[in-house]
């Protein structure tokens, strides 16, 4: 009998990211056809086989699409032959596959960014590299605090 594996997706400017999310997975095979994904292992702690199947929302580059392993999941990147064309879903079909979700946690609408902004990102990171100090921070030493009281600073009466 066949399990899928569970799994989520995102999408990226030149790529497209699934991870199956299996534990202690063996025997990882990952076929990357033009426009069709296929994956299966062994997995958990019962090491039920698992088979997942996808034909792709567009096609990809088979030669520069590459997965990784773990110990607690099987990343797999699949290098879009259209570099900058948005993924709306995984599948061809607007079928609904029931072991396939978004992962929000690393979705981006990279679609937005515009050059400037990556340059204005750019400079900024430089910028706050240049600051110089430890951790990044500005190099503090010779400025002079202020011995100036705060009111919360006062005294408290003492309790009766």
């Amino acid at each position: 009998m066949r399990h899928p594996a569970t799994a989520k997706w995102y999408d990226r400017r030149d790529c497209v990211f699934i991870e199956f999310c299996i534990a202690d997975s063996k025997d990882v095979e990952v076929n990357f056809e033009k426009s069709k994904f296929a994956f299966s292992c062994l997995g958990g702690t019962d090491q039920v086989k698992h088979s997942n199947e996808i034909d792709l929302f567009e096609a990809i580059d088979q030669k520069d699409s590459k997965h990784k392993r773990t110990d607690r999941s099987v990343l797999c990147c699949l290098r879009k032959v259209e570099a900058g064309k948005k993924w709306p879903r995984m599948t061809k079909e607007k079928a609904k596959l029931n072991w396939l979700s978004v992962d929000f946690n690393n979705w981006k609408d990279w679609e937005e960014d515009s050059d400037e902004e990556h340059e204005n990102f750019d400079r900024f990171s430089e910028m706050m590299n240049s600051m110089g100090g430890e951790d990044g921070m500005p190099d503090l030493d010779g400025v002079e605090e202020e011995e100036e009281a705060d009111s919360d600073d006062e005294k408290m009466p003492d309790l009766e």
